[in-house]
């Protein structure tokens, strides 16, 4: 029983570290922040519900997946830190991202990136959870799955008092949030490519 709950620790603590649910609720409240309650809920719903459906795929059958398309978790890693320092770029310089502007189409366009993918299941949400899954069989699968459905949750509540927070700052707030997050997410993504350069190097050498 010590095991299982030292287990259920390990993983919990890895996935907290990668997915970083205090740091992404306040990218989400610059994403979002001049939308209506009623979008917001819409989008941290859709964005964790296929978070949580990808890092669910990949635990089943996330090497298969990329032996099948021969992917490699360096290359997720780069393209993601590219899309993510595009989004941060443009929120850095006050300007409306296709990504998350009033403009997008639908609640599903920012829900799905930058939001779900890469910022929420990115790549090293997605090793973490091949390689928790990976070494434990099918108990280690339910467990990893199970962990993660949590976290979505602690997630999920985050995301949905953002927009408290962003109602007390006020537009003047939300212009400083915006360009923090903007600067957090560029460094985000430049981090993600830098380490993903480095690793595919590392294997070329």
């Amino acid at each position: 029983m010590n095991e299982l709950y030292t287990q259920l620790l390990t993983v919990f603590l890895g996935f907290f570290a990668i997915m970083n649910p205090i740091a992404n609720t306040a990218a989400f409240a610059g994403l979002v922040g001049g939308r209506s309650k009623s979008e917001q809920v819409k989008i941290a719903t859709k964005a964790l519900l296929i978070t949580f459906f990808v890092i669910l795929s990949f635990s089943f059958l996330g090497k298969a997946i990329f032996h099948l398309f021969g992917i490699t978790i360096d290359a997720l890693r780069i393209t993601g830190g590219i899309l993510v320092f595009i989004v941060g770029y443009h929120m850095l310089n006050g300007k409306g991202s296709k990504l998350h502007s009033s403009e997008c189409e639908e609640e599903s366009d920012l829900a799905v990136s930058p939001l779900a993918v890469p910022l929420l299941a990115g790549p090293g949400t997605i090793a973490t959870a091949m390689n928790y899954s990976a070494t434990g069989g099918m108990t280690g699968i339910i467990t990893t799955v199970s962990v993660f459905a949590v976290l979505c949750f602690i997630t999920f509540i985050c995301f949905i008092f953002s927009s408290n927070i962003l109602s007390v700052i006020g537009k003047s707030g939300l212009s400083i949030v915006t360009r923090l997050m903007g600067l957090i997410l560029a460094v985000i993504g430049t981090q993600m490519i830098i380490v993903g350069i480095t690793a595919l190097v590392k294997t070329i050498v």
